[in-house]
Order: structure tokens, then sequence, then C-alpha cells
């Protein structure tokens, strides 16, 4: 008979594993970290089909369990999302190491040099649910910046999220650095959460990724650090002065490349001069694509949607449903959008240059764009080759969270036999 396991007593063992792990991962060269980095590419693609059969494991017990389509989207591993999960790590091997840059040197009239030096943080715990991709991103990133990573993904993925951990692992070995400089959760028990975040002995950092329900009670319970977001209200406000040939396509794609992301609008904001001719069109696209549209009184006077509540400016549907609101000029939109948005990602279509700027400086939100969908908001897009999650925090990391947000810094002093008088 089988005891049960004391997850308290295994948290620690793994706690202590990557407190280890880390000391190598934070000496190791970056040749070293690279050479891991390949590694695990090479072990990850010639385990393509294992994966694969892992995550199809997971979305049918997720199915017949009643997960929702949005969940069940993150969940899945398609051809392409493996091809991109390889592209995002390939990313990351050709990224520039920021360990161990020293910067801002200058002299005191001491004589003495004073800069600071890019560091890791140490180990990194990272909670998310759904997504199996963010076992590979988040190991990726963490290693190439010095750090020990623990993972804890969320119950439904399980099969996915070990079948990667397998091939980080060897690849770690196959390189020389210790496998236990990362580590994926193995049990579902959600009683592993709580001793994670209370950990500060072994965790320096905590990234939550997934509902807000788990961000809100990791960000209470946390007794370290946590990089976070609580959700993804964007907007996209469509100006008087807007090319309507850009503003229905941006618009069109914000909403419906995919709904169950964080990046994906949930509220569409158009100038009242403007409204009558860009929103039948509009409407006509989202009901192709299956999306409820709730809109105020004015753009229900126009076209077609249910009658929006207070609580729809607030609401992070990840769905096809879209709030749709129509005011009279650009104050009033920004305006909005600092009062309902969640500080994540909004954006203006607009010809005019003054707008834009006055867009970018005033909305507070860690992304804003000019004439772009709200979906380029994430760390491959912007270069990272990957992310480990976005913060709408507004210290430390702030968007999306690549090699640097895992880094911090210290001061250097450089002497040459200085005494202080």
């Amino acid at each position: 008979m089988n005891r049960p396991l004391d997850v308290s007593a295994y948290m620690q063992t793994l706690g202590r594993s990557a407190r280890e792990a880390s000391r190598a991962t934070a000496r190791a060269s970056t040749k070293e970290k690279n050479a891991a980095l390949s590694a695990i590419y090479d072990t990850l693609a010639a385990a393509k089909s294992d994966v694969l059969a892992a995550n199809a494991k997971d979305v049918d017990a997720g199915r017949a369990s009643g997960l929702d389509a949005a969940m069940l989207d993150r969940l899945t591993i398609s051809e392409k999302g493996f091809a991109g999960m390889l592209e995002g790590l390939r990313q990351v091997i050709d990224l520039a190491d920021p360990i161990g840059a020293i910067t801002d040197m200058v002299y005191r009239p001491s004589g003495i040099q004073v800069g600071k030096m890019r560091v890791p943080l140490g180990v990194i715990g990272i909670i998310y649910e759904s997504r199996p991709n963010v076992t590979l991103e988040a190991a990726s990133l963490c290693l190439k910046s010095g750090n020990a990573t623990i993972l804890r993904g969320g119950s439904e993925a399980i099969h996915s999220n070990r079948a990667i951990a397998v091939c980080i692992q060897q690849g770690l070995e196959q390189a020389g650095l210790p496998r236990n400089a990362v580590q994926v959760v193995e049990t579902t028990d959600r009683a592993a959460v709580g001793q994670l975040i209370t950990m500060p002995e072994f965790v320096d950092v905590i990234v939550p990724r997934g509902g807000k329900s788990l961000i809100e009670r990791v960000s209470r319970e946390a007794r370290v650090p946590v990089i976070k977001h609580l959700d993804g209200n964007c907007h996209v406000w469509i100006d008087d002065e807007a090319d309507l040939a850009k503003a229905v396509p941006i618009a069109l794609n914000a909403k419906t490349h995919r709904y169950g992301v964080c990046n994906a609008m949930e509220t569409l904001l158009v100038h009242s001069a403007v409204a009558a001719r860009v929103l039948p069109e509009l409407a006509r696209l989202y009901a192709e694509k299956g999306v409820e549209l709730r809109g105020c009184e004015r753009t229900r006077a126009i076209i077609e949607a249910k009658v929006a509540t207070e609580e729809d400016w607030y609401e992070e549907y990840l769905a096809p449903v879209l709030a749709i609101r129509v005011l009279d000029d650009l104050d009033q939109a920004i305006a909005h959008i600092n009062q309902y948005g969640s500080h994540h990602t909004d954006a203006i279509i607009t010809e005019n240059y003054t707008k834009s700027r006055r867009f970018l400086n005033e909305v507070d939100s860690s992304s804003v764009m000019v004439n772009a969908s709200t979906r380029f908001a994430d760390g491959f897009e912007y270069g990272l080759g990957a992310e480990i999650g976005i913060s709408t925090d507004k210290i430390h990391a702030r968007g999306p969270v690549g090699l640097e947000g895992l880094t911090s810094q210290k001061w250097v002093v450089l002497g040459d036999g200085q005494i202080r008088g």
C-alpha cells in the first residue's frame, strides 16, 4: 500500500535541490548555458511524437472533464505550436547573455569606480495553468539568465509537462549542468502551491501564470516577491483620424486571432465621428466569427448588440464576447482605459501623430501601441525569444518578462587602494 505523499517534505527537497543547482547555473558560462539549451532543443525535437502524444492524453482528459474552450485552447500543443516552442528556444539561444554585464561605470572624486553588474535572481518558482509550452519557455529563460527554476503546472497538463521536463533534464545532463536546475513538481496536490510560495529560504521570486483567482491567491499568501498580472482587459481605440483600412483588420485580429489569451482585445472603443462607418462592417465580420457583441446605447443605435453593463467594461472574457463603447474624443478614451483597464495592453488606431504621442504618454499600461493589434504583446513578438510572463506591476519588470526581467543588479566598486578619510 502506497503511503500518502508528505507534500511539505517533498517541496522542501525540491527547494533545497534548486538552491544547490542555482549556484552552478549562476557561475555557468554563456557557452555552457547555450550548450545545454542546444542539447534540450535536440532532445525535444527528437521526442516530438512523445510530447504530442502526452499532450493528446491531457486534451482528451480535459475534454472529458468539461474544460471550457478557452482552457482547451491553451492546453493544446498543435504541430504549429510545437514548432513555435522550438523556434522560441532557438531565439533564446541566440540572445545576448545579460549575466555579468557591467554598466554605468563612473569615477567618483575619491578615485573609485562605481557601476552595476547584472546577476541572476537565484531560484524562480513558476506556477501556471494549462499552457504546457510555459514549461519550456520558463526553463529556457531561467537557464539562460543563470537561474534555477521549480515549475508547478496545472494538473490538466501533467502528462505534457512531464514529457517536456524529461527532455529538458536530459539536455541539462548532456551539457554537464545539474538536472535539478529545472524541476517540475510531480504532485498535483494543491498544497504544493502553498508550500512553494512560502519558502523564502529556497525561492527568490514567484511568477504565477493563470487565472485571476490563482494570481490573487499567490499575491495574498506569498512570502517571496511576485512578478504578476491579474488579468488582461485590453482595449483598441479607433480614433476619428484613423485609417479605417487599418482599423478594421486590427480590431478583428485583436479580438478573434485567439480568444483565451491575456492580450486579446476585450473592449473596442470607437470615436463617434466614425462609428457609423466602421461598426457595421466590424459587426458583420464578428458575426462570421461567432463573436457576441455587448454595446453601449450609442453602439446599439448603429448595430445589433446586447446591452453592455458597467461590469462589462471591467471584464476579461477570454471568450468570443466583445464590449463596444462609442466615445466623443481621445480624452474620454484615455479616461475609460485608465479607469476600467488592467494596465496590460492598449492600442490606438490613428494617423494623427500628436494623438498617438498623447496615447503613449497618458495610457497607464505595460504595453501601449499605435496602429497595431494588441496580440503582439508577448515576449516572442517583442524579440525576447520567449517570456516568463507579463507583469503589470510598476517595479523591476513591466510588460513581457524576458531575460533581463529575470535578473537583478548589484553595485560593483573598483579601487586601487583607496580608503575613506
